[in-house]
């Protein structure tokens, strides 16, 4: 896969995001062609749908905050909101590590209307895929797989992937 595109050469995260949002709420024939944004985690593919992307942001300081899950990092400021950022790696069973120098923060928009950040290990590129390329797949997080090339990305379902149970 392909390193991700600048703001410049997409004309912005926000834009993408944005469009596919638009397509969304007036109806738009999105069944054939879905976009996503891909990062990796642990050296795998992951994908998120481009219209729950809010931005991405370069790791910054993380608040911890007492008493919650072990996958819940903390908070982050942005322009003044508090964003909640979780560890997708632990979210998803994988091994923590320290953030390095290509990590971000995803910030998606989550199904009650809040935010969160999701902590990834490096975002890749925009992904346009056609529907009849998902395939069903059974996991907790995740919702389908697509084939791109030799390699799988699988996609998040970012509902499940935000219900944090306190009891974990």
């Amino acid at each position: 896969m392909s390193e991700a595109p600048t703001p410049n050469e997409t004309g912005g995260w926000e834009t993408l995001a944005r469009e596919a949002a638009c397509r969304l709420e007036s109806g738009g024939d999105l069944s054939e062609l879905q976009q996503f944004l891909t990062f990796r985690l642990d050296g795998a593919f992951y994908a998120v749908p481009v219209e729950r992307v809010r931005e991405i942001v370069r790791i910054r300081p993380i608040t911890p905050v007492p008493r919650l899950p072990a996958e819940v990092l903390g908070v982050i400021s942005l322009r003044g909101e508090i964003v909640e950022v979780v560890d997708l790696r632990r979210r998803l069973g994988l091994e923590p590590t320290e953030p390095a120098r290509r990590s971000r923060i995803i910030v998606v928009h989550g199904g009650d209307g809040s935010i969160a950040g999701l902590l990834v290990d490096g975002v890749t590129e925009v992904l346009s895929v056609d529907e009849s390329d998902l395939r069903a797949a059974s996991g907790d997080a995740v919702e389908s797989l697509c084939v791109r090339g030799d390699e799988f990305v699988s996609l998040l379902d970012l509902n499940r992937v935000l219900e944090i149970d306190g009891n974990q």
